[in-house]
């Protein structure tokens, strides 16, 4: 796991291409490798790559980047773990290509492996996790390429006289003539879900390399054309053709998935440094921590997160599963003063604005797991992959309801819902004691909430998805007149595969928007701001296609999800120690906007603060914040995702100063 960086200037040449900027934007990104840096350059040709390393597997030199191939036509900067990588350099030497190792690198595995395939082939055969930038002196081209799914990160901003590319944004502020102008649609589509869309970034001039895409920049002209090598909606369609008659039964399913998921949680393992899991006693971090502890001669180390407010903590869960798996267990208690503390940090931690809540305990957790380990794999694409989150069951009825119903009926939803969060808003109310006596999460009188709303205002079936994952159903209300001039209109994502039901439609649209755009930010920048590793099995390549080829009942079925998952758990995890309402990595923000952290919320959003920020409209803040304050409702979300923003605004680094026209694309 590492950080890249890198300039490719044609028209200005050895002007932009300087060993200190290299060196600058290597040393914005020494979270991600703390271990070693280097670069390379060719001032010539207008071509500098920068590298951070953190070191997993081949510790020595010999897995030292940037990598140059032994004729030094091709240089290789990478971020990521090659899983299959040993296989590749099997079959490479059984195809008589002459290569004398010089270590066990993965990175040495790719380079090989591009020289004798070509790029795109060779991705084509990588299962792993990863971005990186090849530069080809013969071709005078850059080749960027992520992963399939877009477990790690990759940006590329267009300057006045080139292209900078990085592992993350904070790297292009130590490079000339970065723009820091601010995309409209992207700080719209950012409070609609809470995540900047891995389609878009928030500078205007500035974009994401796609999952699964394969850009071409020429360094002669500075022409940049993208490819696809693979994408998930590809991996689907070969699981699809997959489908074979021999599933017959549920525990069919099982022994396929359980083959597959085994083996890719066998070559996720290998490392050169202590390596564990996080476990939060739930399906899939259990499944996963169960696989890793039967092929392992020692109990392996496992980690959760617990809370002092109890309807949000199921340490107690996790413990009970480690205890009966035998692992070696930790688990970390976070408190309303360490979240405070964490607080700082996160606008620098992310880098663009980023307000999914539970980035507090994700962050936290790998703060606390990183001092006894450097690796930890963890349970992230299981419900994406296998159909876990109840809006898959939720959707589906409630639009089969709905289209039947008047839409003047439906609107009378709306303020039923609301008076159920109303009711429910302190802490202390009746509807929240009986929720809690009912053993519910302490989520789900907002989440009662927000069903009035959904029913108030979906037209379509496409309408119900997207009321159940947006956070706010009209940002353009709370940003700036100046802002919301300079949006345009746009579809969140599409859902328009005839050939799939329902529930796949939702899954394939998470796991394309989802999942890159917020899951995988959420746990990548956690871990590398603590310089740790995390890899997530259900991920691998084989493991979606396997997926994909099993009918839509093995994984939902009667109610419930993940059935598949729980077939094969029963395996290792009485269902006892599993089985409860699904509530997902929850933080009780709604108490602590109200609590410890009112104060810093208030500086936030404070007129004198909105208007520096000078992106969000002043009045609709004040009124939801004084709502929240008053009880009248749990807005702690939506007030987290604009609390975010401000912060990210006023960074102490200065990001924008101010939103002039100018300023806004």
């Amino acid at each position: 796991m590492c950080g890249i960086a890198g300039i490719v200037a044609p028209e200005r040449g050895a002007t932009d291409i300087a060993e200190s900027t290299l060196e600058r934007m290597a040393d914005a990104l020494v979270h991600r490798g703390p271990d070693d840096s280097g670069i390379w350059y060719d001032a010539a040709a207008g071509i500098g790559l920068a590298h951070r390393r953190l070191a997993i597997i081949d510790l020595s030199p010999a897995g030292a980047q940037p990598m140059l191939s032994d004729d030094q036509r091709v240089a290789l900067v990478f971020n990521g773990e090659i899983y299959n990588h040993m296989a590749l350099r099997a079959e490479l030497e059984q195809q008589g290509a002459k290569i004398t190792w010089r270590g066990h690198s993965d990175t040495e595995s790719l380079l090989a492996a591009i020289a004798q395939w070509g790029i795109k082939d060779a991705l084509r055969r990588i299962s792993g996790m990863f971005a990186l930038a090849l530069w080809d002196g013969n071709e005078r081209c850059l080749w960027l390429a992520r992963d399939r799914i877009g477990e790690k990160p990759l940006y590329l901003a267009r300057t006045a006289h080139g292209w900078l590319f990085a592992s993350e944004p904070q790297a292009f502020r130590a490079a000339h003539g970065f723009s820091t102008r601010l995309d409209a649609d992207a700080l719209a589509q950012y409070l609609a879900f809470s995540a900047v869309p891995d389609s878009r970034c928030v500078y205007a001039e500035t974009r994401k390399v796609t999952p699964g895409g394969l850009w071409r920049i020429d360094a002669r002209t500075g022409a940049m054309s993208e490819h696809q090598y693979d994408s998930f909606s590809a991996l689907c369609a070969r699981g699809r053709a997959q489908r074979s008659p021999a599933v017959k039964s549920a525990a069919d399913a099982a022994d396929q998935i359980e083959r597959v998921l085994t083996e890719a949680v066998a070559s996720q393992m290998v490392s050169d440094v202590p390596l564990g899991s996080f476990l939060s006693g739930g399906v899939d971090s259990s499944l996963i921590t169960a696989l890793m502890q039967v092929q392992s001669d020692r109990p392996i180390r496992t980690f959760s997160i617990g809370f002092a407010e109890g309807g949000y903590d199921e340490s107690a869960h996790a413990e009970r599963v480690a205890a009966h798996l035998g692992t070696e267990h930790m688990t970390f208690h976070v408190s309303e003063e360490d979240a405070l503390n964490l607080i700082p940090r996160l606008s620098s931690i992310y880098g663009e604005p980023f307000a999914d809540s539970s980035q507090v305990p994700t962050a936290l957790l790998c703060q606390h797991a990183r001092r006894e380990v450097t690796v930890a794999l963890t349970g992230d694409g299981g419900d994406e992959i296998f159909g876990g989150y109840t809006r898959y069951l939720q959707a589906p009825r409630l639009w089969n309801r709905l289209s039947r119903l008047p839409l003047a009926l439906r609107q009378m939803a709306g303020p039923v819902g609301r008076g159920v969060q109303w009711l429910g808003g302190a802490e202390s109310s009746a509807l929240r004691a009986a929720a809690r006596g009912l053993g519910l999460p302490a989520t789900t009188l907002n989440k009662a909430a927000r069903l009035g709303e959904v029913v108030q205002s979906s037209r379509t079936f496409e309408d119900v998805f997207a009321s159940l994952i947006r956070t706010f159903d009209k940002p353009e209300m709370f940003l700036h007149e100046k802002v919301r001039a300079h949006i345009h209109a746009s579809k969140d994502f599409l859902m328009e595969n005839p050939d799939l039901t329902p529930e796949e439609r939702m899954m394939t649209a998470d796991s394309c928007h989802y999942l890159p755009s917020d899951i995988l930010v959420k746990v990548d920048r956690a871990a590398m701001a603590a310089s740790l590793e995390t890899r997530a099995p259900f991920l691998d390549k084989r493991v979606v296609e396997a997926a994909w080829s099993l009918p839509l009942a093995a994984r939902i079925e009667n109610g419930q999800g993940k059935r598949v998952l729980r077939e094969i758990l029963d395996r290792y995890v009485p269902r006892a120690l599993i089985e409860r309402p699904k509530q997902g990595f929850a933080i009780p923000i709604d108490q602590w906007l109200r609590g410890e952290l009112r104060d810093w919320a208030s500086g936030l959003l404070s007129k004198d603060a909105l208007g520096q920020g000078g992106v969000l409209s002043a009045e609709p803040v004040e009124r939801l914040w004084a709502d929240h304050l008053a009880k009248r409702g749990n807005h702690g979300q939506k007030l987290w995702t604009l609390l975010m923003l401000q912060s990210w605004l006023l960074d102490d680094e200065g990001v924008v100063q101010s939103i002039a026209d100018a300023n806004i694309a």
